[in-house]
């Protein structure tokens, strides 16, 4: 397909450039405490099967919060599930979210170096809907969870994650919402009367990984089959700002990236806006 091989070097430079390859210790279920706002975060490793591997997923939700709670997906930048993605599945559950960190590649690969990260990612951009079979099978089981409010789902992403929140969206995912944090755009091209989720997408106005015109066919492509959609851009913000880790790879891999706080802070509290309209 055209847009591949853009995609693919987008994505070696995302993965190269904003991810940690670290992993946590992981061990038994367990009940962690969380200071702001008196919240007991419980974590757990769950196991999920999906097609022809088994994904070694993590989640998360406020022991204290006795109701339901929306369910909200997070996809990892390219080196897979690794430590980043499950700090973001204990802020959502601080803030009263069911959420659940995929291991979108599954049995837990992890990419430790840009080869091996690229090599894991490749797949899921020559075929798109196998990131879409594997994100309703992590759906699928958040959902037969008491905690977890089956009617309001929601997937956010990273770099390689934001690529394929947007894309599961395109191809139609039953989902209420998809975010990207400086996800890839030139994704597949959506039909009409295909997407079902609600759109937000928070790019780095100082991206230099994705062209102004690949900003503008994005925005073209959705308009074009009436997409509901927000397009955030951040000033000064780099490909992967959201990262800490972001300083200590552009040093090692000498890119032109940086974290940068003022921007990670806006668009977290724009998903958070944007859920509550989501779900108001």
């Amino acid at each position: 397909m055209k847009y591949l091989a853009p995609l693919l070097a987008m994505i070696f430079i995302c993965g190269t450039i904003s991810c940690t390859s670290s992993t946590a210790n992981d061990g038994a279920t367990t009940l962690v405490k969380n200071t702001v706002g008196m919240t007991d975060i419980k974590v757990e490793n769950v196991t999920i099967p999906a097609d022809t591997t088994n994904m070694q997923c993590f989640l998360a939700y406020d022991n204290n919060n006795k109701g339901k709670r929306p369910i909200v997906l997070i996809l990892p930048e390219w080196w897979g599930l690794n430590d980043y993605p499950k700090i973001r599945a204990k802020q959502l559950a601080a803030l009263g979210y069911f959420a659940l960190a995929v291991d979108l590649y599954g049995n837990g690969s992890i990419g430790i170096t840009p080869d091996q990260a690229k090599a894991l990612a490749g797949g899921f951009y020559s075929n798109p809907k196998l990131a879409v079979s594997r994100i309703q099978a992590a759906l699928n089981k958040a959902k037969t969870y008491e905690q977890a409010d089956s009617t309001k789902t929601a997937a956010i992403g990273y770099c390689f994650g934001g690529s394929m929140v947007l894309n599961a969206a395109k191809l139609g995912t039953p989902l209420d919402a998809v975010v990207s944090f400086h996800g890839g755009l030139a994704g597949i091209t959506p039909a009409k009367n295909t997407i079902k989720s609600k759109i937000l997408v928070c790019h780095g106005m100082a991206d230099k990984f994705i062209s102004p015109q690949e900003v503008a066919n994005f925005r073209k492509q959705l308009d074009s089959v009436g997409a509901n959609y927000i397009f955030k851009e951040y000033p000064n913000a780099t490909h992967a700002f959201t990262n800490p880790e972001s300083n200590e790879n552009a040093k090692k891999f000498n890119m032109p990236v940086a974290y940068n706080p003022e921007a990670d802070k806006k668009s977290w509290n724009d998903m958070k806006t944007f859920f509550d309209t989501v779900w108001k």
